[in-house]
């Protein structure tokens, strides 16, 4: 009997997600459930884990994108967002060169999509709905949040998102997307792959971080000082720029509790 009792849990458990101290994880979550045609590809990558409050209601969710030139990395819940009031969604995409852009943006959106659509089932709140992450992951929030179009495919207004935090990500064009073109990655590029193109007034409020200017990959801090004065430009009213001292390229430690602040900042301003 004891055995049965104990299988029962286990299955239980792998049902709903592991709960450590109140919070709750579901691990690889199919985010493209009902597409018709799906490769072997598609479902190996387009997953996603989500991290949340098992005993609290009407949370923020804070959708976090992984780093590595899109042609790299794996979804992983950041510690330093761990135990912190709001549910995590960690998210895996398709990557170069098994696939080119915008795929890859177009997996970051289905995404999203799928966490405004299923939010309110784990206790969220979809109108506290943050996209953030690091690098290759920051380039993708700013082509969702400031390109209209992709979020739009999978019937998402983007200004329902509540803020945008990319961490150290391209403005311009991703060099991953220049060097499938056969552009050299020193070579700078602003089309519309490249957020800078799609600066306007209305976006999400959007917090802009880097590592120290000098410490940095290839100019990513002026880039994103440039990003930072074009929306000033067009009229954005809630954009900032942070650059961290000391810090290189792998600067998304010390930027999460930065993340934390601008979270609570925005939800306190409505």
């Amino acid at each position: 009997m004891r055995k049965q009792v104990v299988l029962i849990w286990l299955v239980v458990q792998s049902v709903l997600g592991a709960t450590e101290g109140g919070y709750r994880l579901l691990e690889n979550q199919f985010y493209r459930e009902g597409e018709s045609t799906l490769t072997e590809y598609q479902k190996e990558r387009c997953r996603l884990d989500i991290y949340y409050p098992g005993e609290k209601k009407d949370f923020a969710t804070v959708v976090w994108f992984h780093g590595g030139g899109l042609t790299g990395g794996k979804k992983k819940i950041p510690k330093e967002l761990e135990e912190k009031g709001i549910a995590v969604v960690a998210v895996n995409y398709r990557l170069y060169p098994k696939v080119k852009a915008p795929v890859y943006i177009n997996d970051s959106a289905a995404a999203v999509a799928w966490v405004f659509n299923n939010i309110e089932k784990f206790g969220g709140s979809k109108s506290k709905i943050f996209l953030s992450g690091h690098s290759a992951g920051g380039y993708l929030v700013s082509m969702l949040g400031l390109d209209r179009s992709y979020l739009k495919k999978y019937g998402v207004d983007v200004d329902r998102v509540a803020g945008l935090v990319p961490f150290s990500g391209h403005t311009i064009t991703h060099f991953t997307v220049r060097k499938e073109r056969g552009i050299d990655g020193k070579q700078p590029v602003v089309d519309e792959m490249a957020p800078l193109f799609h600066v306007r007034k209305d976006a999400p409020p959007l917090l802009l971080i880097t590592g120290d200017r000098e410490l940095e990959m290839l100019g990513r801090y002026e880039e994103n000082a440039y990003l930072y004065r074009m929306m000033k430009v067009v009229g954005h009213e809630d954009v900032e720029l942070l650059e961290l001292d000391g810090y290189g390229h792998g600067m998304a430690e010390p930027a999460h509790p930065l993340l934390l602040k601008f979270i609570r900042r925005v939800l306190s301003e409505r």
